[in-house]
């Protein structure tokens, strides 16, 4: 397996659009059993209308030229973001390679310079690492009643956090 220091992250360009679509969904279909296609998420057909407008944007973690990760920040308004699309491929999880820790080090710093105080997050009871991922770093579990109007609860949504500044 390679060595952490060969991912490279990078701000989402156009030409990576296939990648995200072969990262995603996979995961989302095999490994969360969620019967979902790229066409079911616009977000995914459109990810600079949708992500790379105001305080937000989009990130992919890459080896070798390959795309291996995706997280974005999506602009909610009164300086409040949702992060969203939080994938990384099998091969590449855990401490020794970090990407996860990457990517999220990422948006949080450019989150941070772009004075964004609050980040949302949704995520489904069963993904305990994913919930002990996210403690780790600072966020905090909320009710679904404490999220802002404008956050986009996704429908396999059942358990949320925040991160405040």
């Amino acid at each position: 397996m390679p060595a952490s220091n060969n991912i490279q992250i990078s701000r989402f360009e156009p030409a990576d659009q296939r990648g995200v679509i072969d990262v995603i969904v996979p995961i989302q279909r095999e490994e969360f059993g969620i019967a979902i296609t790229a066409d079911d998420q616009p977000d995914l057909q459109s990810i600079p209308d949708f992500y790379q407008v105001g305080s937000g944007d989009f990130w992919v973690a890459k080896h070798a030229q390959h795309i291996i990760g995706t997280i974005g920040l999506k602009d909610i308004g009164a300086q409040q973001a949702a992060l969203r699309k939080m994938f990384v491929a099998q091969a590449f999880r855990g401490r020794e390679f970090g990407v996860a820790a990457q990517l999220l080090n990422t948006l949080l710093e450019e989150a941070k310079r772009r004075g964004v105080q609050e980040i949302y997050l949704g995520t489904t009871e069963k993904f305990l690492a994913a919930h002990r991922f996210y403690e780790k770093h600072g966020f905090i579990e909320v009710g679904r009643t404490e999220l802002p109007k404008r956050f986009p609860v996704m429908a396999v949504d059942s358990k949320f956090y925040v991160l405040r500044r």
